[in-house]
């Protein structure tokens, strides 16, 4: 059957390729190391001081009494980086669900793979950093950058089985928790007990809507961001937890089902195809209800936890993350810079993702594997797991962001992005090359092994 679809000059040169781009998740890693090699390069330039400056400008919210007074670096990494652990949150919750976490077979390989991927970097950070401000630096090395590592894939193309990169997947969700519980109890300032009741009774609150069935995006995001996350951005426990726990407020279920969703579609599609048209571009009264119904129809069948999911995901990718690096990774290189990276924070951060990272995840997951506990997925191999864990060492935005909460003293935050860029960069790299250059089918397969 023929039909008529307009395309205009925009969709077919604008609006289409941005929208593949876009849809491209892996892309993300992509732009965000665009967006760092762009701050490195303000920051080592004549508008150095501008660049950091900038970031120091103040923004006040409020009104007399109850004044909220941040630098912008700050709003940055409390109030934007909330909305992307909202979003972790939501991929966490729907994994657990229904995705690669929720089946504990499928999970207990990438969930060991990450427990392990985030003990051994710190014990050995904690090797070279034992005493004093440093130590506090021991969950810098423990995160993995699913973003960067997911770019890297993405570049090898067909060169990597599909199975690798929903191992890297699982591996980073389960890191992703890791990270959330660290942060929740090891990186927080002085608590303000009053104000984390305040929250808590929000996140009460939004828990009984989700039990009451109230399913309005709107409802959610202003109890949360105005009632959860600024009791927890004022209660000292950092306020990107807020957006976690709001994400898993989130109801995950559909009003109607699939059989239920298709009986009706199929009748309103019965109902648009017998009304009247009107000969003219606009459709008619009686077409445009019919395709109010089916637009209504199309939102009760999706979950709004994925709804949200989807929609918030592509303005987390290419525009909070990207300003997060554009705000966090300008470090300005200078004859002080080498003595930075020989300094024993920048050292334990390198050790504990390259060699830390590998460890935990090659080391624990062969383990597993020989011990029959777990099997690795069906296509990959124990190259395959290698380069994961090479790739695992890109730290990136986790690690920086982690940074910022580990240390006061602006000597050790400069150290330990010295350390968090290099170490990324050479596992990057070394990742990359490694899988490029061992597309064969390998000779020695874990899961073969007696």
């Amino acid at each position: 059957m023929k039909y008529r679809m307009r395309i205009t000059p925009i969709d077919k040169w604008v609006i289409q390729p941005v929208n593949r781009f876009v849809n491209k998740s892996t892309t993300g890693g992509i732009v965000l190391f665009v967006s760092a090699v762009i701050a490195l390069i303000l920051a080592n330039s004549p508008w150095k001081d501008a660049y950091h400056h900038f970031w120091e400008y103040n923004i006040k919210f409020g009104v007399e009494g109850y004044v909220l007074d941040k630098t912008l670096h700050h709003w940055i990494n409390d109030g934007l980086m909330a909305i992307f652990f909202f979003v972790v949150g939501l991929e966490l919750k729907r994994e657990i669900l229904g995705g690669e976490l929720s089946n504990p077979r499928n999970a207990i390989l990438p969930v060991a793979a990450g427990l392990g991927g985030m003990i051994f970097p710190a014990l050995l950070y904690l090797v070279f950093n034992t005493t004093g401000e440093a130590q506090n630096g021991w969950g810098i090395p423990m995160a993995t950058d699913i973003a960067f590592a997911l770019g890297v894939l993405f570049l090898l193309g067909d060169r990597v089985p599909a199975s690798l990169k929903l191992f890297l997947t699982a591996l980073a969700i389960a890191d992703d928790i890791g990270a959330v519980l660290v942060i929740a109890f090891f990186y927080t300032s002085n608590i303000s007990y009053v104000s984390l009741l305040v929250g808590s009774a929000f996140l009460l609150l939004l828990i009984l809507s989700n039990v009451l069935g109230v399913r309005s995006t709107i409802y959610y995001g202003i109890l949360g961001i105005g009632g959860l996350w600024m009791a927890f951005l004022l209660s000292g426990v950092h306020a990107t937890i807020a957006g976690v726990l709001a994400a898993f407020t989130i109801p995950a279920t559909v009003r109607i089902d699939e059989v239920g969703f298709v009986e009706k579609m199929k009748m309103y599609l019965e109902k648009f195809k017998n009304a009247d048209p009107n000969g003219a571009p606009t459709v008619t009264p009686k077409q445009l209800h019919i395709l109010e119904d089916m637009r209504t129809l199309s939102k009760l069948a999706m979950t709004p936890l994925q709804r949200l999911e989807h929609g918030m995901h592509p303005f987390v990718t290419y525009i909070v993350m990207p300003i997060f690096a554009l705000a966090n990774a300008g470090v300005t290189l200078s004859t002080e810079t080498a003595s930075s990276t020989t300094s024993f924070v920048a050292i334990g951060i390198i050790v504990g993702l390259l060699v830390g990272k590998f460890i935990g995840i090659v080391g624990v997951s062969s383990l597993m594997v020989k011990l029959k506990i777990a099997t690795l997925p069906e296509g990959m191999n124990f190259k395959h797991l290698i380069g994961a864990g090479f790739l695992a060492s890109i730290g990136f935005t986790m690690s920086l962001f982690v940074a910022n909460l580990a240390f006061k003293n602006n000597d050790l935050i400069q150290q330990a992005k010295i350390g968090i860029l290099i170490a990324s960069l050479i596992g990057g790299l070394i990742g990359f090359l490694f899988l490029y250059f061992n597309k064969s089918e390998p000779k020695y397969d874990l899961n073969e092994q007696e």
